[in-house]
Parts: structure tokens; sequence; C-alpha cells
């Protein structure tokens, strides 16, 4: 039998900091292939590391100052993203194969992280799951409008928006039926996040436009 979740019970700032670097690193290497300065670098890496975290804590939660302000660790994940970005640009790494993983990975840990602290701050089970699904898509659709591009999540596309809804869903279902192992759940939820975003891109899933006939014009001019 499945518990009622414990509110006092918050997964460790290891998971805000996992899920800040790793998003941070996708925003940095998307400024990089833009050519931003070192400045411009940092600003994306903390845009996309922090956006949906400052959107989750000032808008949904309210429980007094953002942690980025409160924790110095989370600022110093970005710093660390921002080094690793531009660190991987001298590489001559591939950028778009690295940016997909990174924010693979930085979707699902931080929907997993937002639908925690909603729980912990006592929302409801449909409010848990809006709000990690926002902490993950936030630092993104921030960091799309920064560089003017349409955001992904409005697209039709290969399950951005839908995965950080499924990832949050199953760690609130997954707290509520293993006791007392709330890391495990969140390590199964945002393993199964990822996975379920980069076989999207593998095997090219995709959502629709609403109407038909949108779609299949959309199909003619990917063909």
């Amino acid at each position: 039998m499945c518990r009622m979740i414990d509110t006092n019970i918050q997964l460790p700032i290891a998971f805000d900091m996992v899920a800040t670097f790793v998003s941070g690193v996708a925003g940095a290497l998307a400024a990089v292939r833009r050519r931003y300065d070192y400045v411009g670098v940092f600003a994306l890496a903390f845009v996309t590391g922090l956006g949906g975290a400052l959107l989750r804590d000032g808008i949904f939660l309210q429980s007094g100052p953002p942690a980025v302000v409160r924790d110095s660790r989370i600022l110093m994940a970005v710093l660390a993203a921002t080094v690793v970005g531009v660190g991987i640009n001298q590489l001559g790494r591939r950028l778009s194969v690295v940016v997909l993983v990174f924010d693979s990975i930085g979707l699902a840990v931080y929907a997993v992280v937002g639908a925690d602290r909603s729980q912990v701050a006592g929302l409801s089970t449909l409010g848990a799951i809006l709000v990690g699904a926002v902490n993950a898509v936030g630092g993104g659709l921030l960091r799309d409008v920064l560089i003017r591009e349409e955001p992904v999540i409005f697209k039709p596309g290969q399950l951005y928006g839908l995965a950080a809804i499924m990832t949050s869903a199953l760690f609130v279902s997954l707290t509520a039926c293993f006791d007392g192992k709330e890391e495990l759940a969140a390590i199964v939820a945002a393993s199964a996040g990822i996975s379920l975003r980069l076989l999207a891109v593998r095997y090219d899933w995709k959502t629709r436009p609403l109407y038909w006939k949108d779609w299949k014009q959309h199909r003619g001019s990917v063909g």
C-alpha cells in the first residue's frame, strides 16, 4: 500500500546542485555556440541553470529568499557550469549533442527537485506535479526568450514538456509508495525522465500540432 507523503522530508541539496550544474552547462554551451563573451556565457548559464528554480521559489512556493541567495553552493554550481561549458568548446566537442545530453539531465533532475520542494511546502499532488514541470522547463524557456528563439516547449517536438510532466508525476507517485526512500524515488524518476527524453530524440518520437492540417504541413516542410 502507498502511504501519505511525509512533507517533512526533503531531498539533499546535492540534487539542486546537480540540476543547476547540468542545466547551466547546457546554457553555457548555447551561449558559446552564439559566440557570446564570458559575461554572456555566465549570464545564460545562470538563467538556464536557475531560471526554473527562481520561478518555483518566487511565484509558487514563496518561502523566503530563493535558494540561490541562501546557499552559495548553488551559485558555485553555475560558475562551475560556465567553466565546463567553455572547456568543452575548447576541446572541440559536438556542441549540439552535448547540449542535448546536459539539457535532458537537467530537465529530469529539476522536475524531481521541483516536485520534492513543492511537497515539502504542502502543495497538493497536482500542484507538486505542475511546479515540478515548471521548475524543469523554466530555465530553458527563459534561455530561449533571451536568445530570441521560439521556446522549445511551445513547439511540436521530441517530448520536452511532456517528459518533464511525466518525470514529475512519476516522482510524486513513487514517493507515496517508497516508504522513507525519497532519494531512491528521485533517482528512479530522474533516470526514467532522462531515458525518455533521449529515446524521443533518438527515435524521433514527437508531439504534433493541434490540427491535423498543420501536422501534415509540418511533416511536409521537414521532408
